[in-house]
């Protein structure tokens, strides 16, 4: 079931690359193989939800591949010299977001499984003149990073996507240096949906089914070791689930 599930996203966000430059491909919520035009106006999802000031001076593909729920920028609170690494990063605006941010002296990281959109993000860095981010493949449950190697991980509405979400936060604490921060945006449901109820809402791919609820985030953040962890709701993206805010801290001392 968790193999069917990661080759219909893979297959849903290769699609979804692709469709960049020739409409848009913006907008998780159409359960299609990509978006039409008109997603890209959605207030719930997609660049709307960041500031136009900073999306204008980014490469327009960059801005049109932008699929999350949310902006992490909020909460990831970056600074100069500091390493980020974005989960799931796409087209990579949160990439090139974070590497402003961190400056010449910090790396903008991010880790994504499918080639297109890989390929995407770094023609996007090199249109953008981005030095100092790097985007490497690989899946979010298992990150080809070492320990204890960036200071911040952000995301922007993938971790709904995994299968395994308790091995994508143990690897998100375990990449993270003592004191690091984890800072997300993700489709989170309130604690009154069981999972079935969930699935009624909307697909996998579609970033609803797989959500979390609120109680379920906060349980495994605790588990995999995180201290801190609060879950602020932002917008309903659907009856009962939320578009969110996610915040937790690796400990100086484990």
């Amino acid at each position: 079931m968790s193999e069917d599930i990661t080759t219909q996203v893979r297959e849903h966000y290769a699609a979804a690359a692709l469709a960049v430059g020739s409409g848009c491909g913006c907008g998780p919520q159409v359960d299609g193989p990509a978006a039409d035009a008109s997603c890209c106006d959605d207030p719930d999802f997609g660049a709307t939800r960041y500031d136009p000031a900073e999306t204008a001076l980014l490469p327009l593909a960059a801005v049109e591949a932008s699929l999350g729920c949310g902006n992490p920028m909020l909460v990831a609170d970056l600074h100069e010299g500091e390493r980020v690494l974005d989960l799931g990063s796409g087209g990579g605006i949160d990439v090139l977001l974070s590497a402003r941010r961190v400056g010449p002296s910090g790396r903008a990281f991010g880790v994504d499984m499918t080639p297109e959109m890989l390929e995407l993000a770094r023609r996007n860095a090199a249109e953008a003149g981005a030095t100092n981010v790097e985007f490497r493949e690989g899946t979010i449950e298992d990150l080809p990073f070492g320990d204890a190697s960036v200071d911040v991980v952000i995301s922007n509405c993938v971790i709904n996507l995994s299968a395994d979400k308790t091995a994508v936060l143990a690897e998100a604490f375990r990449v993270l240096a003592p004191g690091g921060r984890f800072g997300v945006s993700d489709v989170v449901a309130e604690d009154r949906l069981s999972p079935a109820e969930r699935a009624e809402r909307g697909s996998h791919v579609g970033c609803i089914a797989g959500a979390l609820s609120r109680a379920e985030y906060l349980d495994l953040l605790g588990g995999v070791g995180f201290v801190d962890a609060e879950v602020r709701f932002t917008h309903e993206v659907a009856d009962g689930l939320h578009g969110a805010l996610v915040r937790a801290r690796r400990p100086e001392q484990v």
